[in-house]
């Protein structure tokens, strides 16, 4: 289900072969199915290495048994992430773009950004607008068309690992 002429192709193979994602099954890679909050932050994590945290789990929805347990511990730890809430860290909740963008933007250590975003749905004094103006001066991102960033809409597997491999 990775064309090899789709946008996304390299991103998969880079992504697949240096273990950041498998498939979701043996022969699919899922390039359109939402990622989970939970999925991205351990993409981010295993792009950084898989370092091992070793702290009290601020989370009542994280158990220490699930697959990404290590990753939301380090991207909490790492400032990459609060949570949806103090206690909370909602990781099968869908990601956003924004927060895709954002989370990407502090695991790059939140870097300084000059220029102003051309895209027309992106407020200004929203919390990602300065990840996203980041994303798109380092060509991370071009957005969605028509002078759209989509903030608000589901970031794709295809997409994050897309953002993950240009950024890298």
């Amino acid at each position: 289900d990775v064309p090899s002429d789709a946008y996304y192709a390299d991103a998969v193979a880079w992504a697949a072969e240096e273990e950041i994602t498998g498939g979701i099954t043996a022969t699919t890679f899922g390039p359109n199915n939402g990622c989970t909050r939970g999925q991205v932050v351990t993409f981010l994590w295993r792009a950084a290495g898989s370092p091992v945290v070793n702290m009290v789990n601020p989370f009542t929805d994280v158990s220490e048994d699930a697959y990404n347990y290590q990753a939301i511990l380090w991207a909490y730890a790492s400032g990459i992430t609060g949570g949806m809430t103090e206690t909370t860290f909602a990781p099968n909740a869908t990601c956003t773009r924004a927060q895709s963008v954002t989370f990407l933007y502090r695991a790059a250590g939140s870097p300084a950004v000059s220029s102003g975003s051309v895209f027309n749905d992106v407020a200004a004094d929203s919390y990602y607008a300065t990840a996203v103006k980041w994303a798109e001066a380092n060509s991370i991102t071009g957005g969605i068309g028509g002078g759209l960033f989509g903030s608000g809409s589901p970031c794709t597997r295809a997409q994050i690992v897309t953002f993950l491999f240009r950024y890298m």
